[in-house]
């Protein structure tokens, strides 16, 4: 009986890990077409709109390509997913007391709002790290952001670059300006209480701030 039982887990379990691995395949060629977050957010607010229209990276402005990048993972283009240096450093702010931001990098991101839930329990976060190997295995650098682009929250409803370059501007997320693609990056590490047009004094300050990384980004390239 007991050995019935552990060769019925260890079955669940197999199954579980091809399933994460067949899934990320798919994702590697398809468009994520909903995510977990979307339908915890439609249960929650069933009156609220959802705006998501998924497009290639190619129809995604450059510029809030480098503005994501420069607000939310400077280092995206050569880590393997983790950054262990803003995480050491985010310790020691914690530590210290200073208020911070997370660490966590655009491949995890995507790995948390594609396969996952919110939340901050360690199975939760487990979790988050061996979807963000996987995809860092699987897919190139370009996926990983075309994915990111098109699937994070960027206001209440909102979710992608498209849909955010329509709702905050009226206009396609290829057609985005440096400074606008900054407002649209400024909202991401709150994107339901801040509003990238109008700008807020706080979020303006932000774009401005954003907007001076991506000039000091330099050469802007992924594989």
């Amino acid at each position: 009986m007991i050995k019935r039982f552990f060769k019925f887990i260890f079955k669940v379990l197999l199954g579980l890990f091809l399933f994460s691995i067949l899934i990320v395949v798919i994702y590697k060629f398809v468009p994520v077409p909903f995510t977990p977050l979307m339908a915890i957010r439609y249960f929650e607010n069933p009156e609220e709109p959802l705006e998501h229209d998924w497009v290639p990276i190619e129809d995604i402005s450059r510029h809030l390509q480098l503005a994501v990048i420069a607000s939310e993972d400077q280092n995206f283009a050569n880590h393997s997913g983790f950054d262990f240096k803003a995480i050491e450093k985010a310790m020691e702010d914690n530590r210290s007391g200073r208020k911070i931001r997370g660490a966590s990098t655009i491949s995890q991101q995507t790995a948390k709002n594609v396969f996952l839930w919110p939340g901050r329990t360690w199975f939760r976060k487990g979790m988050e790290a061996y979807f963000t190997f996987l995809i860092e295995i699987i897919w190139s650098k370009e996926r990983i952001l075309e994915v990111y682009l098109n699937s994070i929250e960027m206001g209440k409803g909102i979710y992608g670059a498209q849909a955010a370059s329509q709702h905050w501007f009226k206009k396609d997320a290829i057609t985005l300006s440096p400074y606008e693609a900054a407002a649209i990056a400024a909202v991401l590490p709150n994107p339901r209480q801040y509003r990238a047009n109008p700008a807020s004094g706080f979020i303006q300050g932000r774009k401005n701030w954003i907007v001076r990384q991506m000039q000091n980004y330099g050469k802007f390239m992924l594989d």
